[in-house]
């Protein structure tokens, strides 16, 4: 049986989140970088909670004009202040709502440098083993991230996308490119289900690519996100994949 973790990005504003939740197992919470304050950061923890699903801190540069899409400058000692101080903001909401913070998952620009800047990758690993080691963090998969992440003594869940076209080297195609984003359901779903049950997915040019992934990701703020939720989440389950939060054991 084929396992997956469905996670989303949440409390950031889109007003999908409650229709989403109970179709995911982890949710990303935005936490002040990009979006997203003390008062949404623990609404979405108790959203969460209430449907059982794991939690993770979702930070970003400091960058909330840009949605923390925008590539900054930042020093590998800035993105290290910049991660401690946002997933301290969760870890301190979810002790206050009782909630257990598993994992640790870059927001845009910040992810998509991380996943091929050493530097910026050991930096957000350094502060993530400051705050708690045991939490797992989340980065493309098959990026150079993956090896700093483990060289850093932590846990690393491989993540890919259900509604983002690749190129064939693997990377994500850039939001400015037509066709970056995916917004049609059946499409994303049909995405889902070769990746969970076969590994595979097809560049934006046309070229296969094999990916393993622990854990695939729905963006809260793609257009139509609960309707693309919806269609990947029933096409999982016809499938006969497990759907379920992110787990030590199945992490590389």
């Amino acid at each position: 049986m084929a396992v997956i973790d469905l996670n989303c990005d949440m409390g950031e504003g889109a007003g999908s989140d409650e229709a989403i939740m109970p179709l995911v197992s982890s949710a990303n919470v935005a936490c002040g970088g990009h979006a997203g304050d003390e008062s949404t950061i623990r609404a979405t923890l108790r959203l969460a909670r209430q449907h059982g699903v794991s939690v993770g801190a979702h930070p970003s540069y400091p960058d909330r004009g840009g949605f923390g899409r925008r590539p900054m400058a930042r020093t590998p000692a800035e993105v290290h202040g910049d991660v401690t101080r946002q997933v301290s903001a969760v870890l301190a909401a979810c002790r206050a709502e009782g909630v257990r913070l598993g994992h640790v998952k870059p927001h845009g620009a910040l992810y998509n440098t991380a996943a091929h800047d050493r530097d910026v990758a050991a930096a957000i690993c350094a502060a993530v083993r400051d705050l708690d080691p045991a939490l797992v963090v989340v980065c493309l998969a098959g990026s150079p991230m993956v090896e700093v992440v483990r060289a850093a003594g932590l846990l690393c869940a491989q993540e890919a996308f259900a509604d983002r076209a690749y190129a064939r080297d693997g990377t994500l195609v850039p939001r400015s490119q037509p066709g970056a984003l995916i917004d049609d359901p059946a499409r994303a779903a049909e995405r889902a289900v070769a990746l969970v049950t076969e590994g595979r997915l097809t560049a934006i040019d046309g070229h296969p690519l094999r990916v393993q992934a622990d854990t695939l990701c729905i963006h809260g703020d793609t257009a139509g996100a609960a309707r693309l939720a919806t269609a990947i989440r029933a096409r999982l389950d016809a499938a006969g994949a497990r759907v379920r939060p992110l787990q030590a054991g199945r992490t590389g």
